[in-house]
C-alpha cells in the first residue's frame, strides 16, 4: 500500500515516471510519420506525401495509427526505463562529479549509450510486431494471403507458430546496432545543446519550455541521421516473414542486396520524414519529461 508514496519519493522512482510520461507525449505526437516511415522505407518508390495520399486513399486516415497499440502498451515502461538507467549510468561513469553536479558530457554519452543497448531487448520484439502490422496489407497482398491480423496478439501468435520464441527476436541484433550508439549521442546533443541555448541551465533546472523543445528537437533529428541507414535494414530485416524462402539472411546479406538493387540511395530513403518527425516527437518527450520532473521534484 505504500510503494508508490515510497517509489515517488525516491530520485530514480521520479526519473521513472516522468521519462514514462515523455514516452506517451512522443508516441502519440509521431505516430502517423512513423507509419509513413516505414512504408517508404520497405517499398521502391514514392515520397512521404505520395505514401501518405495513397494509404488515406486505400486504407483511411485511422491506418495511419494501425499497431499503435503494441508500443502504447509498452512505451511507458520501455521510456520509463531508458531514462532510468540513463540517469543512474551517467553518474555511474564519472563518480569525480559531486551529487549537486550535472553528470559531465562523457558521463551522458556512455549512460546513453548503456541505456540504448539494454532496451533493445524491450523495443525489438515491440517494433517487430509493429511493423509487421503497419505493413500487413502489403504483405498479405506479396504472400496472396486473404487473413488479416487483427492487432499485435494475432501478429505475435504467428510469429511464435511460425518460428518459436525465438523469433519474437527477429531483428535484435540489428536494434543494439542502431540503438546503442545514437542513444549516446542523443542525450548528449541534448544535454549540450540546452545548455548552449540556456547557460547555467544543467545545473540550476530553470531551462525554458522554448529551450527542451528545440534541445529535444536537434537530439532527436541526429541521433536518426546517425542510425538511419541502421533502422532500413531493420526494417527490411523485420518486414520478411520467418520461412526458408526469406528474403534476407541477415544484417549484411540485406545490405548488399539493397545497395545492388537500388542503389545506397535506398539506406537515405525516407530519412526527410523520420528527421521530421523526430525532431516533433523529441521535442514532446524531452518537454514532457523535463515537466513531469519538476512536478514531481516540487516540494510538497
Amino acid at each position: 500500500m505504500d510503494f508508490w508514496p515510497e517509489f515517488l519519493a525516491s530520485s530514480w522512482g521520479k526519473e521513472f515516471v516522468a521519462g514514462g510520461f515523455g514516452g506517451i507525449a512522443g508516441l502519440i505526437s509521431g505516430y502517423p510519420l512513423d507509419s509513413i516511415r516505414v512504408r517508404q522505407q520497405n517499398s521502391k518508390s514514392g515520397s512521404a506525401f505520395n505514401v501518405f495520399r495513397h494509404v488515406v486513399a486505400k486504407e483511411g486516415p485511422l491506418s495511419l495509427y494501425r499497431g499503435m497499440a503494441a508500443p502504447l502498451a509498452s512505451v511507458t515502461f520501455q521510456n520509463a526505463m531508458v531514462f532510468q538507467i540513463y540517469a543512474m549510468l551517467s553518474r555511474t561513469f564519472d563518480r569525480q562529479i559531486l551529487a549537486s553536479d550535472p553528470p559531465s558530457y562523457k558521463g551522458v554519452a556512455l549512460g546513453g549509450i548503456a541505456a540504448g543497448a539494454i532496451q533493445s531487448l524491450i523495443i525489438s520484439p515491440v517494433e517487430l510486431v509493429k511493423i509487421q502490422l503497419q505493413l500487413q496489407s502489403k504483405t498479405n497482398q506479396c504472400n496472396n494471403q486473404v487473413t488479416r491480423l487483427k492487432g499485435p496478439r494475432d501478429v505475435t501468435r504467428r510469429i511464435v507458430r511460425q518460428a518459436g520464441l525465438r523469433g519474437i527476436y527477429r531483428g535484435l541484433t540489428v536494434t543494439v546496432l542502431r540503438d546503442a550508439h545514437s542513444h549516446g549521442l542523443y542525450f548528449w546533443v541534448y544535454e549540450y545543446t540546452k545548455e548552449q541555448l540556456h547557460p547555467g541551465c544543467r545545473k540550476n533546472g530553470h531551462e525554458s519550455f522554448q529551450t527542451m523543445l528545440v534541445a529535444g528537437g536537434l537530439a532527436g533529428s541526429v541521433s536518426w541521421i546517425s542510425c538511419y541507414p541502421l533502422d532500413v535494414v531493420k526494417t527490411r530485416l523485420q518486414a520478411q516473414s520467418q520461412s526458408k524462402t526469406a528474403k534476407y539472411h541477415g544484417i549484411v546479406d540485406c545490405f548488399r542486396q539493397s545497395v545492388r538493387t537500388e542503389g545506397y540511395g535506398v539506406l537515405w530513403r525516407g530519412v526527410g520524414t523520420t528527421v521530421g518527425r523526430a525532431f516533433i516527437v523529441n521535442g514532446a518527450i524531452f518537454t514532457a519529461y523535463e515537466t513531469a520532473l519538476r512536478f514531481l521534484c516540487k516540494p510538497q
